[in-house]
C-alpha cells in the first residue's frame, strides 16, 4: 500500500471515520432510546422519542429486574458487533481482489450500514409489541455488522498506510480529535435541534455525513491481492482465520491491553450511552456540560501527549483514565444538588474535569492496536491488523452491551426510574474506569515506555 506522507493527507486520512461514527453514535445515544419512554423527563418525551410512546417490549424478563427483552436484544446485537468483529477482519485481512484489501472490503460494509440506519427509523406498528421488538433488533444486528466491517477495514490501514510510530501517534489523535468533533456535534448540535424537531427528521440529517468514508475509497492506493501478498509488499503475507487468532492471542502485551481496556469501555460507553436520559434527569445542562467537556479536547490532548512523551503510556493513561473517574464522581455529587446559578457552574466544572480525559480515552483505541500490530508484523512477517482491531472490539463490544444494554436499561426500567436510579449511572460509570486505572499497572514495562522519548528513557 501507498503510505501517506504528507501531514496533511495524515489529518484528511484522520477525518474519514467521522460520518460513519456520528451514524453510530446516534444509534447508540438516540436512535435506540428513542423506542422507549422510560427515562426521559416529561418535556423531552416529544422530541426524544419516535412515537411519544415505548415501541419495544421492555417488561422483566423471568421476574429480573436487570434483564428485560428489549435490553437482551440490545445486549445481543452487542455481542454480535463484537463477536462478528473476528470473521469479518479476517475477511479484509484475507480478501483477493484486482482491487486490493481494503477498499473493497470498504464498499461491501459501507451500503448495508446505510440501508439499516434508514431501516431503523421506520415504525412497522404503532405501541410496543413482539414484531416490533423482533424488527428492531434483527435491524440492529445488521447496523452494527456492516459498522465493524466498514471501520474494522478503516482502522486497519492506520498500521498499513503510514510507516512510522509518529505518524500513527499523528493520526490517531487527529482521530481523537475528530471524534470530539462528532461529539460535540451529536451531543450539543443535535440536541439543541431536540428542543423543537424529533429525532426521526434530525436523524436524517445527519445522514450526508457518511460520505467522509469516501476519502479512503480515494487515498488508498493498493494493488492487486490475488497473489496473497499483503498490499502487494514482499515479506508480508496473509494467513487464514485460525492462523490469524493465533497471532494476535499469542501477543502478550495485547490481551493484557484487552482487559485494562474492558473496563474503560464499559465506564465510558456507560456514560455516553445514557447521557440523553441522565440529564433530562438531574437537571442539568447537557449542552453546556458537553461544551465544557469537548471543546478543550484538543488544548487537553497537548497536555496528554506531553505527558506521554515525558514519562510513557502507562503514567499517561492513568492520568486520563483517574482524571475521568474524578469527574463522573463530581458529577454525581453535582445532580444531588438543587437547581440554581451554584449547580449550573458546578456542572461545567465536572465538564471541564472529564475533557481531561476524553480526547486520550478516545486515542488509545487507534493507537495502541495500531503499534502493536506494526510491532509483531516486523516480528512475523504476517498482515493481520484488522484482526487486532477485531478482537478490541470483541472486548469492547461485551463490555459495551453489559453496560448500555443490562445496566443502562436496568436504571432505565420502570421501577428504577421512578426512584431516580439514572443518577447512578456516573459512579457505575466511574467504578469501571478505576478498575481499569488498577489493571494499568499489570501492563509490561515495553508497552508503559511506549511513546516515551528516548533522551528520557535512556536517563
Amino acid at each position: 500500500m501507498k503510505k501517506l506522507t504528507k501531514k496533511w493527507q495524515i489529518l484528511l486520512y484522520a477525518a474519514s471515520g467521522l460520518g460513519i461514527n456520528m451514524l453510530n453514535l446516534m444509534m447508540n445515544s438516540y436512535l435506540c432510546s428513542a423506542l422507549l419512554v422510560g427515562g426521559f423527563g416529561e418535556a423531552a418525551v416529544p422530541f426524544q422519542t419516535f412515537a411519544q410512546r415505548d415501541l419495544v417490549l421492555n417488561d422483566p424478563l423471568l421476574h429480573l429486574r436487570s434483564l428485560t427483552l428489549w435490553g437482551l436484544f440490545v445486549l445481543i446485537a452487542k455481542i454480535v458487533d463484537g463477536v462478528i468483529d473476528v470473521p469479518m477482519a479476517a475477511f479484509t485481512d484475507a480478501l483477493r481482489s484486482r482491487w486490493g484489501r481494503r477498499r473493497p472490503s470498504l464498499l461491501i460494509g459501507l451500503v448495508p450500514l446505510l440501508l439499516s440506519y434508514l431501516l431503523f427509523l421506520v415504525i412497522p406498528q404503532p405501541g410496543a409489541t413482539l414484531l416490533n421488538t423482533l424488527y428492531y433488533g434483527v435491524v440492529l444486528c445488521v447496523f452494527y455488522t456492516s459498522y465493524t466491517l466498514t471501520m474494522v477495514t478503516y482502522y486497519a490501514t492506520y498500521t498499513e498506510i503510514v510507516d512510522s510510530t509518529d505518524a500513527r501517534n499523528l493520526m490517531s489523535n487527529a482521530k481523537s480529535v475528530f471524534d470530539i468533533f462528532y461529539f460535540i456535534l451529536g451531543y450539543v448540535g443535535v440536541r439543541a435541534l431536540l428542543n423543537g424537531i424529533n429525532i426521526r427528521p434530525v436523524a436524517l440529517m445527519v445522514l450526508p455525513l457518511s460520505m467522509t468514508m469516501l476519502i479512503p475509497l480515494f487515498m488508498i492506493k493498493e494493488p492487486s491481492s490475488l497473489d496473497g501478498r499483503a498490499g502487494g509488499e514482499e515479506g508480508l503475507r496473509t494467513v487464514d482465520l485460525i492462523s490469524s487468532l493465533r497471532y494476535t492471542f499469542r501477543n502478550r502485551p495485547f490481551i493484557i491491553w484487552m482487559l485494562v481496556y474492558s473496563f474503560m469501555t464499559f465506564g465510558v460507553q456507560l456514560f455516553l450511552g445514557g447521557i440523553n436520559e441522565y440529564f433530562s434527569y438531574v437537571g442539568m445542562s447537557m449542552i453546556l456540560v458537553m461544551i465544557a467537556a469537548f471543546a478543550p479536547v484538543p488544548f487537553t490532548l497537548i497536555l496528554y501527549n506531553r505527558i506521554l512523551k515525558r514519562r510513557g503510556f502507562g503514567y499517561a493513561f492513568r492520568y486520563a483514565l483517574l482524571t475521568f473517574s474524578l469527574g463522573m464522581i463530581c458529577m454525581f455529587a453535582v445532580s444531588r444538588l438543587g437547581q440554581g446559578t451554584v449547580k449550573t457552574v458546578l456542572s461545567i466544572v465536572t465538564g471541564l474535569m472529564s475533557s481531561l480525559a476524553i480526547g486520550a480515552l478516545f486515542a488509545v483505541a487507534y493507537s495502541v492496536p495500531s503499534q502493536l500490530a506494526a510491532e509483531e508484523e516486523g516480528k512475523t512477517g504476517v498482515s493481520n491488523s484488522a484482526m487486532y482491531f477485531a478482537v478490541q472490539g470483541l472486548f469492547a463490544g461485551v463490555a459495551s452491551g453489559i453496560g448500555t444494554g443490562l445496566v443502562l436499561n436496568a436504571l432505565k426500567g420502570t421501577e428504577s426510574a421512578a426512584s431516580g436510579a439514572i443518577r447512578f449511572m456516573t459512579l457505575i460509570a466511574a467504578a469501571g474506569t478505576l478498575l481499569s486505572f488498577v489493571l494499568t499497572y499489570t501492563l509490561p514495562r515495553s508497552m508503559a515506555e511506549l511513546g516515551k522519548e528516548e533522551k528520557e528513557s535512556r536517563s
